[in-house]
Parts: structure tokens; sequence; C-alpha cells
């Protein structure tokens, strides 16, 4: 048996295309999946709508597949032993990473990082459960999404359930807030990487990869949609100011996840105000030999940058794990001094984007919405009276491990932002909506 290629469930009974690789029905499963299409109504940083210009999670997870894609097959050209497939995990197929990157963000609920929040403080508030958005990747690909002839998920293949994989860990471990839901883990996840021999705590190659190209849109579109909005002031004004050093700052200490960056290796406030200016100087240079065009300009930037960071990335020895790396490489040693700009880069956008108190007044909208829904559904009398018979009849099939608290979670979570306000207006709105319109 293929480690990499088996699926958990059997095959659907049905047909289908013998010529077909089978990480090509996985990409077919994938794109034409409802949960997929649902990223285009889900908010990366602006709200899903608004303009036609701002990413979505749709076109955010397309530009991560890409990145990463291209990615994968310039360093399987790169570092040989990628060719001798000494470990299932330590193998980087363009195509794996394509689909993984695809469905990194399927389990992102609507109105983006708040409304990740929110679901997880409304679970953990009354009921100890926690809502994670990587979690609910995998509660969408193995549980909630159906095709036909299955009824239990997607039924990927091994290779890029796990390429999906950047926190390989069991949320029901104490102390942890990002990982797996108890039910993928222990039916799933941790399967395939027992049948893999997968050291604890480490991400295959391509979970890895998918990870870092995900930080790379991160740090180059998000800024790119800012500058088109005006969020980003392309001055010395802006650049030059102290708050904005001061919350970047902030947004860097306080991330305990970015430690291992080596922070400690540099005075942080002065990196910042360096990375600032000569991002400034840059844009400046560029501006100038684009006629002082600034449309030009920002794709010029976004693609400079992108191409800077993805020449970058290369495989180390990981001593402390005992397994491979893959990071930013500068003469064969982890580029920690890339590793750091693009951390503020990131910061960037997240101060001057989500921190805008117009954003946080949207956000402080979804909030209130997303926890009125909740009390709507959350007591079952109630709740079954206006959830859609389908949910309702696979509750009923699958209830001995589908709590009613979890089921709620997992409908609203599934919303894209404008069926979430339209359930919200057809609830709590003086005008009602239609009863022949279709959900």
């Amino acid at each position: 048996m293929d480690l990499r290629k088996f699926r958990l469930d059997e095959p659907a009974q049905g047909t289908f295309s013998e010529e077909r690789d089978e990480y090509e029905r996985d990409y077919a499963r994938l794109i034409q999946s409802p949960a997929f299409r649902r990223l285009q109504g889900k908010s990366q940083v602006f709200g899903a709508g608004t303009g036609d210009y701002y990413r979505t999670r749709l076109t955010h997870s397309i530009e991560v597949s890409q990145i990463a894609r291209e990615t994968a097959r310039r360093m399987n050209k790169q570092y040989p032993f990628l060719e001798r497939k000494e470990h299932p995990g330590l193998i980087l197929d363009p195509a794996v990473v394509e689909c993984a990157s695809l469905a990194h963000d399927l389990g992102h609920p609507p109105f983006g990082h708040k409304g990740e929040e929110v679901l997880n403080h409304l679970l953990k508030e009354s009921y100890g459960l926690a809502y994670e958005g990587n979690a609910q990747n995998y509660r969408i690909l193995m549980f909630l999404e159906k095709r036909a002839g299955s009824g239990s998920g997607l039924d990927l293949t091994a290779a890029v359930l796990l390429g999906i994989n950047k926190y390989p860990y069991s949320l029901e471990e104490p102390g942890r807030l990002k990982g797996v839901y108890g039910m993928e883990w222990t039916d799933g996840i941790r399967y395939i990487r027992d049948r893999w021999n997968m050291p604890v705590g480490c991400s295959t190659l391509e979970a890895q990869l998918m990870d870092l190209c995900d930080d790379i849109a991160y740090s180059t579109h998000d800024i790119e949609d800012g500058i088109r909005a005006g969020k980003i002031q392309m001055n010395r004004t802006f650049f030059e100011d102290d708050r904005l050093v001061e919350h970047l700052v902030q947004e860097i200490v306080n991330d305990r996840g970015n430690y291992e960056v080596g922070w400690d290796q540099v005075d942080i406030p002065d990196m910042v105000k360096r990375v600032l200016t000569d991002y400034l100087a840059q844009w400046e240079t560029i501006y100038a030999a684009c006629d002082r065009e600034a449309s030009r300009t920002r794709r010029e930037m976004k693609a400079r940058w992108v191409s800077t960071f993805v020449g970058k990335v290369g495989i180390i020895d990981d001593p402390v794990k005992g397994w491979k790396k893959v990071t930013f490489v500068h003469e064969g040693r982890q580029d920690l001094e890339l590793h750091r700009t693009m951390e503020i880069l990131k910061k960037l956008a997240w101060v001057t984007l989500i921190k805008d108190f117009r954003v946080q007044r949207l956000q402080k909208r979804s909030e209130i919405m997303i926890r009125r829904l909740w009390d709507s559904f959350i007591v079952p009398e109630n709740g079954r009276l206006i959830l859609p018979p389908d949910w309702l009849e696979n509750y009923e099939r699958h209830q001995s491990n589908w709590s009613w608290p979890r089921l709620v979670a997992d409908y609203i979570s599934g919303m894209t932002d404008a069926y979430a306000e339209k359930v919200y207006a057809e609830l709590f709105a003086s005008k009602s909506g239609s009863i022949y319109e279709m959900d």
C-alpha cells in the first residue's frame, strides 16, 4: 500500500477516471466542494464584498497555492535527497502542496479572526469546548463536507491531510490552543501519523512549506490591499510615526509564537524602524521608475517581496526535533533576519488594517451578530425550529458523537459573511426575507 495515497474510508461506489492521479482527485474534490466555494464570501482582511479589488479567503487560498506549488517544484531540483523519498513525510510533491494550500483556510468562520474568537469564547464559556480554525478544517474535510457515495467528508489522501496539519497535536491535550479536535485526531490524523512513523510534534515538509507560503502571502498581499485602501500611507509622516513603531513592537512582544525567530538577538524597536525605512525607500525608488503610477508600484512591490521571500525558502536539518525544517535559508543556515523582516511586515498589515477603528467597529458588529445567532440556535427546542432540515437529519444520524453546541458552532462557522447577515436579518431585523428564498 502507498502510505501517501491511501484514504481512510473505502472508495465511494461509482465511476471515475483511472487516468487521474490520486492527488488530482483530491484537487477536484476540493475545488468542487461547497466549503471551498464559500471562501469567496469570507473575509480576508476587508469584509467580503468590500469592493471588487480586495482579497477574500478564496483568492488568498489560490494565491498561496500558486506560491507553494512553484516553490515545491524549484526545491525538488535544488535538494537531491527529496528524490530518494526516504520517508513519506520528507517529500515535496507540488500537487500535494497545492491541495493543502487550497484547503488550509476552509475552517475559517464568517468575519475573519473575530468570528473565530467569538465562537471559541462561546463554546469555552459554557461547554468547555474549543473552536479553532485549523481544527475546523479537519472537521469539514473529514466529517461535515459530503460527496456522492460518501457520508463522511471528502476522504482525501493521507498526504494531503497531513499536508494541512501544521499543528500536529490534539486540542484535547492540556494547554493546547491550536491543533485538531479529538474526534478527527483519534480517528484519522493520529492514525496516519502512526502509520507514517512521524516524529512527535513534527509536520511534513509539505505542511511546513504550505505554512511558510501562507505567511509570505500575508506579509505581501495584505499590505498591497492596505495600500490600495489608503490604510497604509506611503509617505514619511506615516512610516516615521512613533505610534506605529510602538504598536508594531508591542505586537511582536505579545506574539509568543514568534520567539523562535530570535527577537532576543536584536534591538526590536531599532529593527522595526530600519525595516519601515527601507520599505518606504524601496517604494519611492520603484514609484519613480513606474512614472509615479501608484497601482503599478503596488504590484511591483508585491512581486519583488514575494520573489525575495520565495527565493530564500530552503530546507535545513532541525537538530532539536531530529527532523527537517522548511525555512528561509542563507548560506546553509536559517535566515533569521529575513524571518524577522517578514514578521514585521505581517504585523504592519495587522496593526494598520485589523486595528483600524473603522474595522474594529465592523468587527464589533460582527461579534454582536454571531452572539445573537448563537443565542437563537443553542437551545435545542428553539434551534430545531429554525435550523435547515438537512442539518437536523445529519445530526440525528451522528448525535452519538456530535453534541448540540458543536452542531451550532459547525452551522454558524460554515456561513459566509453575507449569509450570516441574511439569517441575522431574518431573525432580528424589522424587514424579514421571503419564505420562498432558497438557503
